[in-house]
């Protein structure tokens, strides 16, 4: 009998419990925190929209802004810096759309094309990480840990082929 070759999904978590436990309840994350995530992300963004060739990376960062969105809206509500709880949603279903143009965008790279979005996919995009940036304003740094600790657990649990049943699709570029 020949032995089964374990399929290799390698994911190293960047945050701990004990970074969300150590985290500000009450204070937002440290600027220099907030503005090298922003952005890297917003840099990714425009190159996917303006670049001659986006890269891999690029198409990561954006994803990620996505990511972390849809688990603020999906798990919330979340405590604001006096504890009180904060739904946050997507009124107008630019997190799906902005979902959708990503997954778009990552099969047709994986079809030999090139990571570009398109028109309502770049609006999508941008709004969703508009809001997102706004949220990292006002929300405690102890919330956006976790939910950037939740991100990452939701993201390998798919990986591994734990999906759920509002997950698209996974592209891993």
């Amino acid at each position: 009998m020949k032995k089964r070759k374990p399929q290799r999904v390698v994911h190293i978590y960047r945050y701990t419990l004990m970074d969300v436990m150590m985290a500000s309840p009450t204070e937002i994350l440290p600027t220099r925190h907030r503005q090298h995530q922003l952005t890297r992300m917003y840099q990714g963004l425009d190159s996917m929209e303006t670049s001659a060739s986006p890269s891999t990376e690029d198409w990561r960062l954006v994803s990620d802004a996505v990511n972390l969105m849809e688990t603020l809206i999906v798990n919330g509500p979340w405590p604001d810096s006096q504890g009180d709880l904060v739904e946050i949603g997507d009124g107008e279903g630019l997190l799906q759309d902005a979902i959708t143009a990503l997954a778009m965008t990552g099969k047709r790279h994986k079809a030999g094309g090139n990571i570009r979005l398109d028109g309502a996919g770049i609006q999508a995009c941008r709004s969703i990480l508009a809001d997102y940036s706004s949220l990292l304003e006002v929300l405690p740094a102890r919330t956006m840990i976790k939910v950037h600790r939740e991100t990452e657990k939701r993201i390998y649990q798919i990986l591994t082929g734990k999906k759920q049943p509002h997950d698209v699709e996974v592209m891993d570029l």
